[in-house]
């Protein structure tokens, strides 16, 4: 286990908190994703699809390393194996969800897409149906923290192409 200097690992639990939106009172996930909607809007308005894509690997990136070195030290300070404030998955998870949706869906008007996408992966990631259950407890905390909200994203994002093309 790395430990990191007390700065670093300050940092490092910022950018897990989803820049402090996981710290924010009951339903930390929820307010997670929310905060995550706004970065994802800008993204997309200066950068459009391919820029939401480089972000979302790029952040999934940033989600497996902060969470690989904070983790542990949490864990060993004797606090949960999933930290509810750990949202940096969500983020990761939901601006998946809205990628492929659009990638699918180009025609989509951004409120219905954001909102869209937010529900259906709030919808997966709280629910957690067959198989996202099963990424929840596969390999180590810190890779299936990351796991389960990607495969929320992807399941999210399939039903809700499967809506739109369907009633649109």
């Amino acid at each position: 286990m790395t430990i990191l200097p007390n700065s670093t690992f300050i940092l490092f639990k910022f950018l897990a908190a989803g820049l402090g939106s996981g710290w924010l009172p009951k339903a930390p996930g929820t307010w997670g994703s929310l905060a995550a909607l706004l970065p994802a809007y800008v993204i997309l308005e200066y950068f459009g699809l391919n820029g939401l894509f480089l972000a979302t690997v790029l952040v999934t990136m940033l989600g497996f390393l902060v969470c690989s070195v904070v983790l542990p030290q949490l864990v060993a300070k004797g606090e949960s194996h999933d930290p509810g404030w750990i949202v940096i998955d969500e983020w990761a998870g939901l601006w998946l969800c809205i990628s492929l949706m659009l990638a699918a869906i180009p025609h989509i008007e951004m409120t219905t897409l954001l909102l869209l996408s937010f529900v259906l992966f709030r919808g997966f990631d709280i629910l957690k149906p067959f198989p996202i259950k099963i990424f929840e407890s596969w390999g180590p905390d810190w890779l299936s923290i990351m796991h389960d909200d990607l495969i929320a994203g992807l399941m999210g994002a399939v039903v809700g192409i499967l809506l739109l093309r369907w009633f649109f």
